[in-house]
């Protein structure tokens, strides 16, 4: 944790020195790790492939006891024997550029946040702001601005139909059609004769590559799409797979590090699935990687995200895993599989038919090789298949069965579902793989946003805090200032840039700024709720707080009367279920009301000792009751049925 003056934690005359502090209920873990370190003659560092796991080795270095020993970086990429084993073999120190760009993304971030957060709760009572948070924010508010803007535009289209295929209306008098009124389509129907002409069939064949293995954000976009996972979930049941199932008397872990933005696989692994390909699909089916274009913010520091092991398929694996540790699983395997397969081939055929100065457009496709999508199948939408049109020759002549005249609407651009704002997020620059998920749910838990029929809409909070934002600071809200800074860090990190000067010179820049807004923004009033205090009888108002609205006197701090909470008197007390608690040991799990965030109001089970001990589990009704009392049994995060009766014991998985 960073602790220091203000909060920043920041010794702005000292070189922007961070001031550092162990968080009180991580200071067992420390005392424990310096408890095993006084058994061991060596340190060995192995925190996360990424920049913050390299600033993470570094505090621990800081942190503990080390005195004289050896300090040793290890880094793996998927937690396999081998992968573990080969990393023991290749220590290194720890990087400390990696550490510099890590930090100086947590200075100049946590200054942004504090000073703007400040000023907004201040101005117009706002939660938050941040460099990447208010960018995302922006993304959204804009799009909602350009669907009020948009001014719908009607246009037409013609099809004729021929039995056992249609074709659309292409060109008319030479020239690429655009009806945009009825009158213009009923010229053309009025100039048609009934004899139809072929004039020209081309036929190619099209390859289709598979896509490349997954990175963080095309998990996350596909994981939306297909599974309707939000981005913190997807990460959630990612992790699971990376750590390890249970699989009999072994843990296996199913993936490599899913916080990446490379392409790259492993010579291994590629091996592996050449023979794998060769002995599931058959020769003519091995291809190689297709890898997306190189992309200058990429780290490329660890690859894709990938099976470790490809013995362990989805169905050999399906009994160990819950249904959503299966689901994405399964996309995993096969997209990693596909994109080391052929590409799929199809024969494309275009057929141009004219009538007088019309020109007619149908177009048919026949897979002649499945290729990368015997892995997919249909599931990959990359590659959908037309229709496939009737034997055809140049020049034949025939009768159309009818003409069809439709009219349509041009719509506005789309509200950003989660796969569509990771999407532009990660076109744009705005923060890193790492991040995305973060982000998303910092939106919502403010309320800047609303997330209705799966789309985000901004809320007038929203609204409120962009134009304040844009008014003020315009430059550190757009996505070209995030990515200026994504590009910057990476030069920190690779040595080329001085950490401290990029900090100062941001220092310098930015505070002058909010100083300035301070003076100029003017403090918006509580909203009257139209009764009076009854304590001192003046007007009550609307106040946020941390954790929701409520209802206090205007005439604070002089008359500091709150309106009670009538859901707060009503909530149930806490009962016990007699249940030992599986991480302590001692407290019993006790049935709590969550008092805040978007669980606000709903269940949960908790140690009754909390906070000495602070388990937690989310859990819901089971269909089953108690075999030794008859009662209500419910499951828990960790797949076991327990028993709401205080005095009964009964757990079984």
């Amino acid at each position: 944790a960073i602790s220091g003056p203000g909060g920043l934690g920041i010794d702005v005359e000292n070189n922007f020195k961070a001031e550092y502090s162990i968080l009180p209920d991580k200071s067992d873990i420390v005392k424990q790790l310096n408890q095993a370190l006084k058994k061991s003659s060596e340190l060995y560092l192995a925190t996360d492939p990424d920049r913050e796991g390299e600033a993470i080795s570094w505090h621990l270095a800081e942190t503990l006891e080390v005195e004289d020993r050896p300090i040793h970086r290890i880094v793996f990429n998927e937690i396999t024997k081998k992968a573990v084993m080969a990393a023991f073999e290749h220590p290194r120190e720890i990087d400390g550029n990696l550490v510099n760009s890590q930090e100086a993304r947590r200075i100049i971030d946590r200054i942004i946040g504090f000073k703007l957060s400040k000023l907004l709760q201040s101005k117009i009572r706002s939660k938050s702001a941040g460099r990447v948070q208010s960018a995302t924010l922006k993304l959204i508010t804009d799009r909602e601005q350009e669907i009020a803007d948009f001014v719908v535009e009607e246009y037409y289209e013609l099809t004729a139909e021929f039995g056992a295929f249609e074709a659309k209306l292409n060109k008319w008098q030479n020239k690429p059609v655009k009806m945009a009124s009825e009158t213009m389509i009923d010229e053309v129907i009025a100039s048609l004769s009934e004899k139809y002409r072929i004039a020209r069939i081309t036929q190619s064949n099209k390859q289709t590559l598979g896509k490349p293995p997954y990175i963080t954000s095309t998990l996350q976009q596909d994981s939306a799409n297909r599974l309707g996972f939000t981005a913190s979930k997807t990460m959630q049941v990612a992790q699971r797979l990376y750590e390890g199932i249970e699989k009999g008397s072994e843990r296996v872990a199913l993936i490599t590090y899913m916080r990446t933005d490379s392409t790259r696989l492993a010579d291994d692994f590629v091996h592996q699935a050449h023979s794998y390909i060769v002995q599931t699909f058959g020769k003519d089916y091995v291809g190689h990687l297709n890898r997306e274009k190189t992309n200058k913010r990429i780290q490329d520091a660890h690859e894709a995200i990938r099976p470790t092991d490809l013995s362990q398929t989805p169905d050999v694996m399906k009994a160990f895993l819950s249904r959503d540790e299966y689901a994405l699983y399964r996309m995993i395997f096969q997209r990693a599989v596909a994109s080391l397969m052929k590409p799929s081939i199809s024969l494309q055929t275009v057929v141009e038919i004219e009538n007088n100065q019309a020109v007619f457009r149908a177009s048919g496709s026949q897979r002649l090789f499945d290729g990368y999508l015997a892995c997919c199948g249909k599931e990959d939408t990359s590659d959908t298949e037309e229709a496939i049109l009737p034997a055809l020759e140049e020049g034949s002549v025939f009768e159309a069965k009818a003409i069809q005249k439709k009219q349509l609407f041009t719509a506005p651009p789309q509200r950003y579902n989660e796969a569509r704002l990771i999407k532009e997020m990660e076109d744009l620059g705005i923060g890193r793989p790492s991040t995305y998920a973060q982000t998303i749910q910092v939106i919502k838990s403010r309320k800047y946003v609303t997330f209705k029929e799966k789309k985000f809409f901004p809320t007038e909070q929203g609204i409120k805090t962009i134009a304040k934002l844009n008014e003020f600071f315009h430059e550190f809200v757009s996505a070209n200032y995030s990515k200026k800074m994504e590009d910057t860090l990476d030069s920190i990190a690779e040595g080329t840039i001085n950490q401290t000067t990029i900090i100062r010179e941001f220092y310098e820049y930015f505070v002058p700024l909010v100083q300035e807004a301070f003076k100029n923004i003017k403090k918006e009033k509580p909203v009257e709720t139209g009764e009076d205090c009854p304590k001192c009888g003046s007007k009550m108002v609307i106040r946020k707080g941390a954790y929701g609205d409520f209802e206090a006197c205007s005439n604070y701090p002089k008359c500091k009367y709150i309106k009670p909470d009538e859901t707060k008197q009503n909530r149930k007390k806490p009962h016990t279920t007699n249940i030992v608690c599986p991480k302590c040991h001692e407290g019993k799990l006790v049935v709590r009301l969550a008092k805040r965030g978007k669980n606000r109001g709903s269940e949960f089970l908790g140690c009754s000792t909390y906070p000495k001990c602070d388990y937690v589990a989310s859990y819901a009704l089971a269909s089953e009751v108690c075999p030794k009392c008859g009662q209500t049994m419910v499951t828990n995060d960790t797949h076991a049925l327990l028993c709401l009766n205080p005095d009964c014991t009964e757990t079984k998985k």
